[in-house]
């Protein structure tokens, strides 16, 4: 079973873990939680598998599922708002290469943040069900292995799920233009620019996980995000603003001293920002570190 992993499984999986978890470090985890268990397996038992893809397919989504449930009681008692891990574009950044898991997800609408803020909304089953159809079009015979129960309930969660994404999934464009002009405006703090670039009733979250100093609720309101935005300039001298792709559309990186300390995607309708999610959490982060020559 060798050929496992030189056939692109490993790249599925992750992309369907990345996709569940919202994390890149638990994907990554959840993937090689998997593939330790199947070289584990007695090799008799191993050789009576038909299809090792499917095999492990359905044991990374039990293990993504058994996350998702814990990740609920962790999520009670994370300070402020919990937010997905932001994914880089390695290609953006020197020195990298193709060691690193984000390199091997694919960036398309279902890694949006937009998307994956709503699929924080589901039950975990709703999660698996929807993510596995919807995103990955596995039938849902498949996914009933996953979540051990009938097609058919699968199929409701699947229904459920999509009631909840609703428009999501395709958000309009976020334009590169938009964002520029928002750092624009950010780093010369002025405040009646970024008004005008703010929809009135824009929101913008953070997640600093209780590690770094951020605010601990949604901020809401064009004015109120602005002036929020002008006071973190001042008090954050030395900040290098940079225009980065964040999980496949314009974003905004912040770093000081080279290191990266903020990630902003952005949510663009009609020419203004509706919603901005920022992750200052440093073990978020961690993926857009830079990675050895």
């Amino acid at each position: 079973m060798g050929t496992v992993e030189d056939s692109g499984e490993r790249r599925q999986l992750l992309n369907m873990a990345y996709r569940l978890l919202g994390s890149v470090t638990e994907a990554e985890d959840a993937v090689q939680d998997a593939y330790t268990r199947w070289y584990g397996l007695p090799d008799g038992r191993r050789a009576k598998i038909l299809s090792p893809g499917a095999w492990l397919t359905t044991v990374t989504g039990r293990i993504c599922l058994d996350l998702l449930g814990s990740a609920r009681l962790r999520r009670e008692r994370y300070v402020g708002a919990w937010l997905p891990e932001p994914l880089p574009d390695r290609a953006e950044w020197d020195g990298t290469g193709e060691a690193d898991p984000a390199d091997l997800i694919v960036r398309d609408e279902s890694v949006a943040m937009a998307f994956l803020v709503v699929l924080e909304s589901m039950t975990p089953a709703e999660r698996v069900a929807f993510v596995l159809h919807d995103v990955f079009r596995y039938p849902f015979a498949e996914i009933a292995e996953v979540l051990g129960r009938t097609p058919a309930a699968c199929k409701q969660l699947a229904a459920s799920a999509r009631r909840r994404v609703g428009t999501a999934r395709a958000p309009a464009p976020v334009r590169a233009d938009v964002v520029r002009r928002v750092k624009e405006a950010w780093e010369a703090k002025d405040i009646a620019a970024l008004v005008g670039l703010l929809d009135p009733a824009a929101v913008m979250t953070a997640d600093g996980g209780g590690m770094v100093g951020t605010v601990l609720r949604p901020v809401e309101g064009g004015p109120g995000i602005a002036r929020y935005m002008a006071a973190i300039a001042d008090r954050a001298p030395g900040l290098e603003l940079l225009e980065r792709s964040v999980n496949g559309l314009p974003g905004l990186v912040a770093r000081r001293d080279g290191a990266v300390v903020t990630v902003a995607a952005f949510e663009i309708d009609g020419g203004r920002v509706t919603r901005i999610w920022v992750v200052r959490n440093p073990e978020k982060l961690r993926p857009w570190a830079p990675q050895p020559s």
